[in-house]
C-alpha cells in the first residue's frame, strides 16, 4: 500500500475521533447532569436542535480542514459503504476505512473522560433505543437514508458538490433534534461504537450498525432509480467530495493491500 494511501487512514482516524470527540462533548455539554446550558434553555428540543447543529459543525469543519482534504472525511461507515456499493471503492478500501473510524471513534471517546460525572451521567453519551426497539429501529434508517441521500444528490451535482459539507450541520439539527428521544440519532455506526467500548454498555449494538446499513441500502436503490439517473451527472467521479486523495477509487491504480 502507497504512501499516500497510508496518509489518507490515518487522517479518517484522527478526523473521525474528532468528530467523536466534539460531537459528544456537546452533547454532553448540553445534557449533562449540572449542566448550565439546561439552565438557560430548559427546552430540550431547542437544547436538541443546537446539538445537532454543533455535532454537524465538526463534521462540516473536519471535511473542509486538511485531514478531510487527505481522506474525503467520510467519518462513518455508512458512508463509506454507500461510496462502496455506487462501486467507486474497492473491499481493501472499505475495510481500511472502516478500521481507521473504529479505532479513531474509540480514541474520540476516550478523550471524553476530561468531561467527569457530566459525561458520566451520559455513559460518555452512549446510544440506546428510547421508545421500542422497532421505533429506534425505524428512526436509524430513516436518518441514515437522508444522510447518505443527500451526500448523493449533492456530491453527484457539479452545482451542488462544494456545498455538501455545509448540509451537514442543518441537517442533523433537524434529525437530532426530532429524531434522538427515540434512538439517540447515531445514524453512523462508529458514533456508537466508540462510547460503547469505553463504558462497555452495548446494549441492542446491533442496531446501529444494522439500522444504518439498512438506510444506506435503501438511498443506494434509490439513486439506482432510472427516475434519479438524471441526478449523476459525471457519476464517474463521485467520491470523496470530488476528488480522489487516496487512489482507492475503482479504475485507478489500486494497493495491492490493505
Amino acid at each position: 500500500m502507497k504512501q499516500q494511501q497510508w496518509k489518507a487512514l490515518a487522517a479518517e482516524c484522527v478526523g473521525t475521533a474528532l468528530l467523536i470527540f466534539g460531537g459528544i462533548s456537546a452533547v454532553i455539554l448540553n445534557f449533562g447532569a449540572g449542566s448550565q446550558v439546561a439552565t438557560w434553555l430548559p427546552d430540550p428540543l431547542v437544547r436538541r436542535i443546537i446539538t445537532g447543529f454543533l455535532f454537524g459543525t465538526v463534521g462540516c469543519l473536519v471535511t473542509l480542514s486538511p485531514l478531510g482534504r487527505l481522506s474525503g472525511a467520510h467519518l462513518n461507515p455508512a458512508v463509506t459503504l454507500a461510496f462502496f456499493g455506487r462501486g467507486l471503492m474497492p473491499w481493501r478500501g472499505l475495510l481500511g476505512y472502516i478500521t481507521a473510524q473504529l479505532i479513531g471513534a474509540s480514541l474520540g471517546a476516550g478523550a471524553l473522560f476530561i468531561w467527569g460525572p457530566m459525561g458520566e451521567s451520559l455513559h460518555e453519551g452512549i446510544t440506546v433505543p428510547g421508545r421500542g426497539m422497532g421505533v429506534a429501529f425505524a428512526g436509524e434508517t430513516f436518518c441514515t437514508f437522508c444522510l447518505i441521500s443527500l451526500i448523493l444528490l449533492f456530491t453527484g451535482h457539479d452545482r451542488l458538490k462544494v456545498y455538501t459539507p455545509y448540509m451537514i450541520p442543518p441537517l442533523f439539527a433537524i434529525l437530532v433534534g426530532l429524531e434522538a428521544p427515540l434512538s439517540g440519532c447515531s445514524a453512523n455506526p462508529a458514533r456508537s461504537f466508540g462510547p460503547a467500548l469505553l463504558t462497555g454498555i452495548w446494549t441492542d449494538h446491533w442496531l446501529y450498525w444494522l439500522a444504518p446499513i439498512t438506510g444506506t441500502g435503501a438511498a443506494l436503490l434509490l439513486f439506482a432509480s432510472p427516475l434519479l439517473q438524471w441526478l449523476q451527472n459525471d457519476i464517474a467521479k463521485l467520491c470523496h467530495f470530488g476528488h480522489d486523495p487516496t487512489g482507492f477509487l475503482r479504475g485507478q491504480e489500486q494497493p495491492a493491500s490493505i
